[in-house]
C-alpha cells in the first residue's frame, strides 16, 4: 500500500512540474511588449518588437509584418520553431530580414528589469525595451 502512495505521489509532482511554464513566457511579464533597440550592438532603424503572452509562445510585430512562433527551450535558453507571418511588403522588407534571420540565431535570453537581451554564441545579440 506504501509503494501505490509513493507512486501516486511521485506522478502528482511530476504533473504539476509539466504544467509549470518554463520558457521566457514564464520569466517575463505576460503583458510586456518588447521593443528592438540593438541588432548586433547597432541602432535598428525600424520598429520590431517581442511578446511572450502564452506559454512556449511569442508573437510580434517585425517592421513589415506581424508575426509568431513557438518557444521550445527553458530559460534562459532561447529557440524558435517555425515562424508563422504575415506577407505585407514595405520599403522596410531588407530590415525584417535581418530581424528574422537573427531572431532564428538567438540561443540565451535574459530579463534584467526593462531590458531583454537575446544572444548566441557568435556573439550576435539581440537587445529589447520594454514598451512604455
Amino acid at each position: 500500500m506504501q509503494r501505490t502512495a509513493l507512486t501516486a505521489v511521485a506522478i502528482a509532482a511530476l504533473t504539476v512540474t509539466a504544467c509549470k511554464d518554463e520558457t521566457i513566457s514564464g520569466f517575463a511579464d505576460r503583458k510586456d511588449n518588447w521593443v528592438l533597440q540593438e541588432l548586433d550592438r547597432e541602432p535598428f532603424d525600424a520598429v520590431a518588437t517581442i511578446s511572450f503572452p502564452e506559454p512556449g509562445r511569442i508573437f510580434g510585430q517585425a517592421p513589415c509584418n506581424r508575426y509568431s512562433s513557438e518557444q521550445k527551450a527553458p530559460y534562459p535558453w532561447f529557440e524558435i520553431g517555425p515562424v508563422a507571418a504575415t506577407r505585407m511588403a514595405c520599403d522596410a522588407l531588407p530590415l525584417e530580414q535581418a530581424f528574422f534571420d537573427a531572431l532564428g540565431q538567438m540561443r540565451q535570453i535574459e530579463v534584467l528589469d526593462d531590458t531583454l537581451i537575446m544572444s548566441n554564441d557568435a556573439g550576435r545579440q539581440m537587445v529589447f525595451r520594454v514598451q512604455n
